[in-house]
């Protein structure tokens, strides 16, 4: 919640900033020093002043005055879409950034970039990620601007943003669109897309009708902005914040609030104020405040996308996420916030609750408190004491809701590079499992066999998809929270362990384990399974292992072929570039290394 005592922008307004002026040269043209405003990254004519004239004429045409086009300029990312649910409230929040920017002396220029919806994507917003990275980056390098705001919301367009951000390392302020609100509706609240998945899951165990799911359809996300649970968006709007490029507090605002105007018009000002005293992402985003990062991860209970954002982000400056020592951090790292898919609150109440300053403060002792953020300040200092925490849904270390972290990586004869599991959404008593293997092949033979009256299959079986990782058509969906077949939902199975190369969404729920590295049309032995075959998995031990002899494998992967390519445009791209979980399924070309 922003008061006007925020530590966040109390730097800004103590030191505003300062209009300079310039002189002049031909034609009485506004001389601005090169890398200053319009003057920055001006054509290549062969000819610098005439590149300037050409450049200045044009924004003229557009009815800017002499005096604004003098001023520093404030880059904006638009990424509003008629197919975007999640972003439906960007026109308002432009026109909230532009007004801080004028207001700070600015002159504020919005652009388009990609934008991703999650449900409105084929074949998953994820086979656009990088692409919405490389738009963004390559639009913050290639246009005259200073400073810029990154508006984004919906799950793929923040890590797009945060990665296009380092990579670019202009001056940058993240600007999120915010949770949207629980609807109340006959005695419970219904927000997405927990609720979403846990009625679709009783659909189809025949405990809801058609008819009510019908109507269940038009309740569940009433409100412009995010999923209103801890999912994918949520966390890395908190992560965003952990890492220090939203201001402190100002990640968890609900959609519709005035407050979340405010933060708009305020992260405007404050990118006026970076390109007096500029921090760039490259200062912001650092090994600690990755690590920082890490540890809100495993104290929200948050989504196991985040670990493949964060680690295409941390990539993108040259800092390594090890899944190995996830674990360490993990097993030291509580789970403290009590929302949805694991708990009972909505975003509205975490933030309500005290939001990331409140996690914060409890996680100190646990935090690298030198990280700087945005405005210039380190963490230790912006960390204050909240004077009140609604302890139902942020937890004290002392009495947390788990005593370890959200998250934990697997590794073995089946995950050679890793695995994940979200502990914290799992049914305890399938931590410790060996059983047969039920395969499927591609999501086309899931839906062809899931709920098919032949399939052979028990509730104490594994149920295992390969074939849906980054390399595949399918582009790593969340498919990895594979059905329940029908028979067994009908007949009171609420889970099982499922496994695959592939993701879940961050709203989702079950013994599930994702991410499983290297995938199967990456030539992993994922891509050997095959029904009937025993696996051990075990949480305890942190291990994932095929129990099939090697001389069999030896066998099977003689006759393995990798998958055709695809002949042309971005499918071929990703073909050639994208990188295995593990490094964040980002293109190799655009990681810091190159």
């Amino acid at each position: 919640m922003i008061t006007p005592k925020s530590q966040v922008f109390a730097a800004c307004r103590s030191r505003p900033f300062t209009l300079r002026t310039f002189g002049t040269s031909i034609s009485g043209m506004t001389n601005i020093p090169a890398k200053r405003g319009l003057a920055r990254n001006t054509a290549n004519y062969g000819d610098k002043d005439f590149a300037l004239y050409l450049r200045r004429s044009f924004a003229k045409s557009m009815g800017y005055s002499q005096a604004m086009l003098d001023r520093p300029v404030v880059g904006i990312v638009d990424t509003g879409s008629a197919y975007n649910n999640c972003h439906r409230t960007m026109p308002e929040l432009i026109e909230a950034v532009k007004r801080g920017v004028l207001g700070a002396g600015g002159l504020p220029m919005p652009f388009p970039t990609v934008s991703l919806c999650e449900p409105s994507l084929f074949p998953t917003s994820m086979h656009y990620r990088n692409l919405a990275a490389l738009d963004t980056e390559a639009m913050l390098t290639a246009q005259p601007m200073d400073s810029a705001v990154l508006v984004g919301g919906c799950d793929k367009t923040v890590p797009a943003q945060l990665m296009a951000a380092a990579s670019a390392d202009v001056p940058s302020v993240q600007l999120v669109t915010g949770p949207m609100l629980a609807t109340p509706f006959q005695g419970e609240r219904l927000s997405a897309c927990t609720d979403c998945r846990r009625y679709w899951a009783q659909y189809r165990a025949g405990t809801v009708t058609e008819e009510r799911i019908g109507q269940l359809e038009g309740r569940l996300a009433t409100t412009a902005g995010t999923c209103g649970v801890m999912g994918t968006a949520s966390t890395m709007a908190c992560i965003a914040e952990a890492l220090g490029m939203i201001p402190l507090g100002h990640g968890t605002i609900p959609a519709v609030h005035a407050d979340r105007l405010r933060a708009a018009e305020e992260a405007g000002a404050l990118a006026v104020r970076l390109i007096e005293n500029p921090i760039r992402p490259s200062q912001i985003m650092t090994a600690h405040s990755v690590e920082n990062a890490l540890r809100v991860l495993l104290a929200l209970g948050g989504s196991t996308n985040a670990l493949i954002h964060l680690t295409a982000i941390a990539g993108r400056v040259g800092v390594k996420v090890d899944l190995r020592a996830l674990n360490a951090l993990s097993d030291s790292t509580p789970v403290l916030v009590d929302l949805k898919p694991t708990g009972d609150g909505y975003m509205e109440d975490f933030h309500a609750a005290g939001g990331m300053p409140a996690l914060l403060w409890e996680l100190r002792e646990l935090l690298h408190l030198d990280p700087i953020d945005v405005t210039g300040i380190s963490l230790g200092e912006r960390l204050v004491e909240p004077s009140f925490v609604d302890r139902r849904y942020i937890r004290t270390r002392s009495e947390p809701v788990s005593p370890v972290g959200g998250i934990v990586s697997l590794f073995g004869s089946l995950a050679p590079r890793g695995a994940i599991l979200k502990r914290s959404a799992a049914t305890e008593s399938l931590f410790e499992k060996e059983a047969r293997a039920v395969v499927f092949d591609g999501l086309e033979d899931l839906a062809n066999r899931i709920d098919g009256p032949e399939l052979d299959v028990t509730k104490d079986d594994i149920l295992v998809l390969k074939n849906a990782g980054s390399l595949t058509p399918a582009g790593m969906p969340e498919a990895g929270y594979l059905p329940i077949p029908s028979r067994l939902a009908r007949a009171g199975v609420k889970d099982m362990v499922r496994m695959s190369d592939c993701r879940m969404s961050g709203t989702a729920f079950g013994t599930i384990v994702l991410h499983i590295t290297p995938e199967a049309a990456a030539g992993g032995p994922l891509g050997l399974v095959e029904s009937g075959d025993r696996i051990r998995l075990s949480v305890k031990d942190r291990s994932l292992d095929l129990l099939v002899p090697a001389e069999e494998l030896a066998r099977r992967r003689s006759s393995w072929t990798p998958p055709a390519k695809p002949k042309r445009g971005w499918d071929r791209l990703i073909a050639d570039q994208v990188l295995q979980a593990d490094e964040g399924c980002d293109l190799a070309v655009l990681r810091a290394e190159g």
